[in-house]
């Protein structure tokens, strides 16, 4: 199983693609468009192809069934 890598963040919520970025999985908004059509990502168990997707302290993003990502309250 992967192990689960915590993102921690100072606002209400971070997109999907600002996500993908901070993590250095993409390092450019092209990259990221790309990316998330080149990979099965599954936000809190819903495959989802936007980039855009608000996600909240509490929500686990799973990439390719070998990265998981959880989002954290860093206050």
């Amino acid at each position: 199983m992967a192990k689960i890598t915590n993102v921690n963040i100072k606002t209400e919520f971070i997109t999907l693609g600002q996500m993908l970025k901070f993590v250095d999985l993409v390092s450019s908004g092209s990259e990221q468009k790309q990316f998330i059509q080149d990979h099965k990502i599954v936000v809190d168990g819903v495959e989802l192809k936007m980039r855009g997707k608000k996600l909240y302290p509490g929500t686990r993003i799973e990439i390719d069934d070998s990265m998981i990502f959880e989002i954290k309250n860093d206050n």
